[in-house]
């Protein structure tokens, strides 16, 4: 499985194109026909990028909790699958073209910062970014807040 660590900064071209972090690169260096999922977070206003193969493992962990012929649930699913986006970054410089639609969901104007969240990359406007660190007393309390899994 990948793991994305590390926070890296990034500009967007005119055409909506951003190049890769190198060491996002490396990490995913081996994965054969390389393509990513791109989406507006449902929490964060922010993207998420999954590798192809997380993204269908997630799905298929999502759908496998959902019950189609609820209307909620559908209603979820198709919520969920909204404004997705299939990218492939270039072999060569390992640039992506992320639909403006999608970065303009976000406030990008020119400067993007990539964040290494484990299992996939955030991608956020860079003025934005900051503002969602947690400050250390509500991190603290998060952190004591998660049970023990013993």
């Amino acid at each position: 499985m990948v793991r994305f660590i590390g926070e890296y900064t990034g500009k967007v071209d005119d055409k909506g194109r951003l190049v890769l972090p190198s060491a996002f690169k490396c990490a995913v260096a081996e994965e054969k026909d390389l393509k990513f999922v791109i989406r507006k977070d449902i929490f964060e206003n922010c993207l998420e990028m999954f590798t192809y193969r997380e993204w269908e493992r997630q799905s298929e962990e999502i759908k496998a909790r959902l019950d189609f012929l609820n209307r909620q649930h559908s209603l979820f699913w198709r919520e969920y699958m909204r404004d997705c986006a299939v990218v492939e970054p270039d072999p060569k410089v390992g640039r992506i073209s992320v639909p403006r639609k999608l970065l303009e969901s976000i406030g990008v104007e020119k400067e993007v910062v990539f964040a290494g969240n484990d299992f996939k990359i955030e991608i956020w406007a860079a003025e934005k970014f900051g503002n969602s660190a947690l400050g250390e007393e509500e991190f603290t309390a998060l952190a004591a807040s998660i049970p023990d899994s013993k």
